[in-house]
């Protein structure tokens, strides 16, 4: 069965070039990598540790020791990767082309691991006429722009300050000389704002994304400025219902319609020479919860008491992050990237009420289910160096992570009612990275 299963993917993926001749067809590529990494403590993170976002805060016991000082190692090839290019005949008096891409990275929430699972991450089709693309499916969220992202070894890709996020959407990219207009329409669906991707389907609007990129070339191709800024506007629909306890037995519902709404802005430059790179990239957003990020929404004031019908605010963050890339001809990188974020609260003050069956008053990035602890900011520095020898890749990486978390005393954080903490204690973690990657 397994082989006859087998055969048929293979017929299945075979050129179309049988159709339409040599000119057309599906051309794969990708890479075997593998991952061997050492963290000197716990790690708040995803996927078995690969994809680290911060170290775990202080988890002490009943003799004040930090259970969460204990360091880890693991072994991964899940990132693996596999791309098919798809080229295909003229459409609507355009080229046509469109990518299918996956890995085994799998998925992983509360309820369902798929350990080693292939997990699709771009499948898009594009329309290419001479000043006009038009990309439709699932692709890099507008916010990480592939022509000026972090090159990092890391699977984190620099998150939580590079915006990181796959998403379904219609991209819409106008050329004008040097100039390149850019809009979308963008769905969720693996990177959800809090409460899943129902929130952003049930406001029944996508998050608008709109930008503007300025690019120079020199003649022979080997110098490349690139500029350009955007911005993004999300309006999510946390709950279709409210919910009132009215004894111990009996819960009342009543229908909702309260959204919260934020706007985000982005600005990125690169220089590139055949010797030397510098990329650099900030963010300021007003829930940034699904790329990633720092920030998320809150319950600011209950508007009907009777009802349990609430007030949203978003609660904000910004993040800027740098690269500088040395290549020493083809060879040998080296690398130093840097990275900082910081949560700043909201604008109007959060709160969190009783008698509330359902739904959370507080949805964060950066704080535990609890809200017992909250981040207020993030430090990253990370080195690297690169050696190629033909299509093998070795690379050596380290990531030093600080996190300053909201202090204690006892069961009371130092925070104020707009969510911006006052105190803070920090944890680091140090990542020794050791990966092997062979292309094809």
């Amino acid at each position: 069965m397994t082989r006859i299963v087998l055969h048929l993917a293979l017929f299945l993926l075979l050129p179309i070039s049988a159709l339409f001749g040599q000119e057309f067809g599906i051309k794969f590529s990708g890479f075997v990598k593998s991952d061997l990494f050492y963290d000197s403590r716990q790690t708040v993170n995803i996927r078995e540790g690969h994809f680290l976002l911060y170290p775990a805060g202080h988890n002490p016991d009943a003799e004040k020791a930090d259970l969460n000082s204990q360091g880890s190692f693991n072994f991964l090839s899940i990132q693996t990767r596999l791309s098919g290019t798809i080229s295909a005949p003229d459409a609507f008096s355009a080229k046509t082309s469109g990518v299918l891409e996956a890995d085994f990275f799998g998925n992983e929430n509360a309820n369902f691991v798929d350990a080693n699972g292939f997990r699709l991450r771009h499948a898009y089709a594009k329309l290419t006429w001479p000043s006009t693309e038009l990309l439709i499916g699932q692709f890099w969220h507008p916010f990480f722009v592939p022509a000026c992202f972090s090159e990092v070894i890391s699977f984190n890709t620099g998150a939580p300050m590079q915006p990181f996020s796959r998403n379904p959407q219609v991209r819409l990219l106008r050329k004008l000389g040097s100039f390149r207009l850019i809009a979308a329409a963008v769905s969720q669906r693996d990177f959800t704002s809090g409460g899943g991707s129902a929130p952003l389907r049930n406001s029944a609007v996508p998050d608008l994304n709109a930008q503007l990129h300025f690019t120079r070339t020199t003649a022979d191709g080997k110098k490349e400025f690139l500029i350009g800024a955007g911005a993004s506007y999300k309006t999510l629909l946390p709950q279709l219902q409210t919910t009132k306890k009215v004894d111990s037995v009996s819960v009342l519902l009543y229908e909702t319609n309260e959204t919260v709404s934020g706007l985000s802005t982005m600005a990125f430059m690169k220089y590139k020479t055949p010797s030397i790179s510098f990329k650099i990239q900030g963010v300021y957003g007003e829930n940034l919860f699904d790329l990633t990020m720092l920030g998320g929404y809150a319950v600011s004031a209950v508007v009907d008491p009777a009802k349990n019908t609430v007030k949203y605010t978003t609660v904000n963050s910004y993040s800027v992050w740098s690269e500088c890339i040395f290549q020493k001809g083809t060879k040998v990188q080296y690398a130093l990237w840097t990275g900082y974020t910081e949560n700043l609260g909201s604008r109007d003050t959060i709160i969190a009420f009783s008698n509330r069956v359902g739904g959370s008053d507080v949805t964060v990035r950066g704080a535990s289910a609890d809200n017992s602890s909250d981040i207020k900011r993030i430090f990253r520095i990370s080195p690297r160096i690169v050696v190629v020898s033909g299509s093998l890749t070795f690379a050596l990486e380290t990531e030093y992570t600080n996190a300053a978390f909201a202090r204690k005393n006892g069961a009371i954080l130092y925070r104020d009612v707009y969510g911006k903490i006052t105190r803070t204690e920090n944890v680091a973690n140090w990542r020794l990275l050791l990966s092997t990657i062979l292309k094809f």
